[in-house]
């Protein structure tokens, strides 16, 4: 029998929280989705694995028997994969970065060129992460660092740097009531229609919408994208305004669209990740401290937060 290792990471996140919508949050996936990726799992292993019930899902015996095992396998078939990739672009000479829009995207061309001084002999390439994947490649192992933006689902799984702090903004029509202002608090947001990402990015999409700082049942959704140029189209055809970086309005400036500082609300964290297998290489330390001694840090020291 061959099983999908994605179920079984659905299976455990499902047993850990209890909970169907805590745990779809935590997957970045749609409840309907894990709901059926769960029953998928208990179709293949011919048993029943949660027992469901208006106080949440709790595991049957045969589930905490699968549950007690299925960490280990996990963690084992996570580092073989990470190996192997790694060692492949290693003996190559390639150095893979991952980032997410706009995190530190202003640092790249120097920290590349320092790290090209002691090591000329070096590719680096960058992977830049799309809306659905917060870890940018991390978590498949298709990346050795990345630039992120906290907190992300996993975290405490790796090494994580915190570098600076970015306020959030919110990006809105030209032609909003809000657009000709300077003084918006986060308050005045909270009726608005917002151009969100998928349901499946989960806690991503709640994020952006200023979930983590307001009631969930208070969210609007005029419109979804699944890309920059989708949102910022969205946005200015008036389907709904967005929280985004401070950053993006010089990186992505877009016709029909203003972006404005809003109070109230907290702002983004920009953090270098790594897994341990870079923790233990030489060249992914310098490459790690080209990117420290650049950008700056506050109150970290690299090692795992939790």
């Amino acid at each position: 029998m061959d099983i999908d290792t994605r179920l079984l990471r659905y299976f455990l996140a499902v047993a850990d929280t209890e909970s169907l919508p805590r745990a779809a949050q935590r997957l970045h996936v749609a409840q309907p989705s894990l709901a059926t990726q769960i029953k998928q799992l208990e179709q293949q292993v011919g048993v029943e694995l949660f027992i469901r019930s208006r106080a949440g899902w709790t595991l049957t015996a045969a589930g905490k028997v699968l549950a007690e095992q299925v960490p280990t396998l996990l963690a084992s078939w996570d580092r073989i994969l990470r190996d192997t990739k790694s060692d492949a672009s290693r003996a190559a000479k390639v150095l893979r970065l991952g980032t997410v829009h706009s995190a530190a995207d202003g640092y790249l061309a120097e920290i590349i060129q320092v790290f090209h001084r002691l090591h000329p002999d070096w590719q680096v390439d960058i992977h830049q992460g799309g809306w659905t994947d917060p870890t940018a490649g991390l978590d498949e192992g298709d990346v050795d660092v990345a630039l992120l933006r906290l907190p992300f689902p996993g975290q405490e799984e790796y090494h994580v740097r915190e570098l600076f702090t970015e306020p959030r903004w919110i990006a809105l029509p030209e032609d909003h009531p809000l657009a000709g202002r300077d003084d918006i608090t986060f308050r005045e947001l909270w009726d608005e229609p917002y151009v969100a990402s998928p349901a499946e990015t989960g806690w991503w999409r709640d994020y952006w919408m200023g979930l983590d700082a307001r009631p969930v049942d208070t969210a609007i959704i005029g419109a979804m994208a699944r890309n920059t140029d989708e949102w910022l189209r969205a946005i200015a055809s008036g389907y709904g305004v967005s929280f985004t970086p401070a950053s993006t309005a010089r990186s992505s400036p877009y016709p029909g669209v203003v972006f404005r500082p809003v109070h109230g609300i907290g702002p983004t964290l920009v953090a270098l990740v790594w897994p341990d297998a870079s923790e233990a290489d030489p060249v992914m330390r310098y490459f790690i401290r080209c990117c420290t001694d650049i950008i700056g840090h506050q109150g970290t020291d690299g090692r795992r937060t939790s």
